[in-house]
């Protein structure tokens, strides 16, 4: 007997141990009694009575990432294109979540789906392109929304890959391979314009360089020719003033005029007019050269 009572306390001490659990950390665990909600457990430890409580399921609190595959979608101007998108979701109430729909995860993948052909819907190819932030906000406001009665709350939502039709695809390699080369072209023509501009202004500087250079010479030069043509007027009026001091005789400035005609003689002229004062010295020079000669 004692053995028997022995056993069953050992089988009751197992039962008890075993229905005692510890919540971890960014869980929470739905308990059912009798088949009925009746509480949330939270962090820590916890004793679920035997054959009448039971742990309906194991909620996890962390926030989750799910990349839905693919979804066709059709623009508004008829362009069927393929795009993924990620949702990223937390459990603000596991009782919601546990009794609000079966299935969770589908359940948002298809109101994902759904949601994202009635936003490109409205949208053409371009917009579409562009607008992903815009997409983006939408999706994550009506998702949130729809999801608030399971206890979800839709903290972010990216559309991952957009992907056009190949044809679509060529058009705009196509359409970008132009830009960058019509981009080119005009990088090209910028600079060979900015080379001839300053082409033009080197060239445009030279000549006036040059031409400075040639007026500061003609300048010089004419300075020069002024030099020398006062030099020998000075040197002129010198001689001249010293001339008219030394009070030179008629027959002086005569015997000078001839001697000036003689070297005038010397040159090519065939024919020179004397004035008659000088002729008349002349002939008085002449008449004492024969008078010294009889003497």
């Amino acid at each position: 007997m004692p053995i028997a009572i022995i056993i069953v306390l050992l089988i009751v001490l197992i039962i008890l141990i075993s229905n005692i659990k510890i919540v971890p950390q960014a869980y929470s665990y739905i308990i059912e009694r009798f088949g009925g909600y009746h509480t949330t457990w939270g962090v820590g430890l916890h004793f679920k009575i035997p054959f009448v409580d039971r742990i309906a399921k194991k909620v996890n609190l962390k926030e989750h990432v799910v990349d839905f595959p693919p979804q066709p979608v059709i623009t508004k101007d008829n362009v069927t294109m393929q795009i993924d998108t990620v949702v990223y979701y937390q459990i603000t109430d596991p009782k919601l979540f546990a009794y609000g729909v079966e299935r969770p995860m589908m359940a948002i993948e298809n109101l994902t789906a759904t949601t994202l052909r009635n936003i490109i819907g409205d949208l053409e190819l371009d917009e579409t392109l562009t607008s992903r932030d815009t997409v983006n906000t939408k999706m994550r406001s009506i998702l949130d929304e729809a999801t608030d009665p399971w206890g979800i709350k839709i903290n972010r939502v990216e559309l991952k890959n957009i992907m056009p039709p190949k044809e679509i695809q060529d058009a705009m390699e196509r359409q970008m391979k132009a830009e960058r080369e019509r981009r080119e072209s005009i990088l090209k023509a910028e600079g060979e314009k900015k080379s001839a501009i300053l082409l033009a202004e080197g060239e445009k500087e030279s000549a006036i360089l040059r031409a400075e250079a040639k007026k500061q010479s003609a300048i010089r030069e004419a300075e020069g020719q002024a030099e020398a043509i006062i030099t020998v007027r000075t040197a002129v009026a010198e001689g001249i003033k010293k001339i008219n001091e030394a009070a030179p005789s008629n027959e002086y400035i005569a015997i000078k005029s001839l001697e000036s005609f003689e070297k005038a003689a010397d040159g090519k002229a065939t024919k020179i007019i004397i004035p008659s004062e000088i002729q008349s010295l002349a002939g008085l020079a002449s008449s004492l050269k024969e008078i010294i000669k009889n003497d």
